[in-house]
């Protein structure tokens, strides 16, 4: 075992101890609100990256096969997200109101008792997870298998599947940004809420596959990858970055403009109380700052710059998906050991799943048809 892995094992345990005490220490809601702030940010990441691979074979793109194999790495980490999903599915009862007994005493939430109870809510989680693994396995294990059997019918399978692998992505993620966070607070809706979630996910699929790409380009192993390559990833990164402002930004502008006192007090909530401070942090990492770095063509490709910007995005959808999780329940933010617990445990793990799976298959799909034209991909 190399020294890193070693690293990564010890503030993996350090972090798993960590939560553990934290449940004892801080009670059950402050523990799950954190078990379910991680797994919705690593299963957006990996959604996103699933997202990217069903959206190249749904196009037909050339340009983005040599590097599809990183996004298909990424989207592996569903398989171990399924348990964490599932685990926290003992948090619905805990953290959620539609699902808790009293609920029937409201007659808001009354109305809705069947929809976020406990059964349903579990139903959904698991038919998503089911059809996101049928995905994987589909456009993932279909290409992997290609690697040594360059067989051309798995492009014609993937591309026949992938309308389908969308209306998986679009419906779950949906679902996961009502179910998971909106319910929360389930007096409160958002028509648009869904797509806000998705272009987070789709710049943190973007974001991992960025840093993956430069990462394996460092270590020459993808030397074939040049700047034209990078310049589309850097520029779908600068194109989401506006349309997650506009979207962000639209949400407010039409709840504060009708000032309807049942959506309101969402927003009340997180602009008050110490909550303002992280969303204008939020919009200076998520908007601002990749805006302007990445105005001009140069920086598009520029391998430096791309790098901490795709850092800056991860935390910047970190950031997003606390404020988003976190008021719910937290007058103030909190950030003390048993937030650093749960990020070790969940990084860590991550990442140690992410260094297991970055072997697997060749760093290309050297199986696909398409790979010579999407190597000789120039702007």
């Amino acid at each position: 075992m190399s020294v890193r892995n070693k690293r990564l094992w010890g503030a993996t345990l350090v972090g798993l101890a960590g939560i553990l005490i934290a449940y004892a220490k801080v009670g059950a809601e402050r523990f799950w609100l954190n078990w379910v702030l991680w797994f919705v940010f690593l299963l957006s990441l990996a959604l996103g990256a699933l997202f990217l691979v069903a959206l190249e074979h749904l196009v037909a793109a050339r340009w983005s096969v040599p590097i599809r194999r990183i996004p298909e790495r990424l989207s592996t980490l569903l398989i171990p997200l399924t348990v964490i999903g599932l685990i926290g599915l003992a948090a619905v009862p805990v953290i959620y109101p539609g699902a808790r007994p009293e609920a029937l005493a409201d007659k808001l939430l009354a109305g809705k008792a069947f929809w976020l109870g406990l059964p349903c809510f579990s139903l959904r989680v698991v038919l998503c997870f089911v059809a996101w693994l049928a995905a994987l396995a589909v456009l993932v294990k279909g290409s992997l298998a290609q690697d040594r059997s360059h067989d051309p019918r798995f492009n014609i399978r993937a591309r026949r599947f992938a309308p389908l692998a969308m209306a998986f992505f679009g419906f779950g993620i949906t679902l996961v940004a009502f179910d998971w966070i909106s319910a929360l607070e389930p007096a409160w809706y958002s028509d648009i809420f869904g797509v806000q979630l998705f272009a987070g996910a789709f710049l943190a699929g973007l974001s991992a596959t960025v840093l993956m790409v430069l990462h394996l380009q460092g270590r020459d192993r993808l030397p074939e990858v040049g700047r034209d390559h990078l310049y589309n990833l850097g520029g779908f990164t600068f194109a989401f970055t506006v349309f997650w402002a506009y979207i962000a930004f639209a949400q407010y502008m039409l709840m504060w403009y009708a000032d309807l006192p049942e959506e309101v007090f969402w927003y009340e909530k997180r602009l008050h109380g110490g909550w303002l401070p992280v969303i204008l942090v939020t919009g200076v990492l998520h908007f601002l700052i990749p805006f302007f770095a990445l105005l001009s063509r140069d920086a598009k490709k520029h391998p430096g710059r791309l790098r901490w910007i795709a850092i800056v995005m991860l935390l910047a959808h970190f950031l997003d998906l606390y404020w988003l999780v976190f008021p719910a329940l937290m007058p103030q933010p909190v950030f003390s050991w048993p937030e650093l617990s749960f990020a070790l445990f969940f990084l860590g793990g991550a990442l140690l799943w992410i260094r297991r799976v970055r072997g697997l298959g060749e760093d290309m799909p050297v199986g696909d048809a398409f790979l010579k034209q999407g190597l000789e991909f120039r702007l």
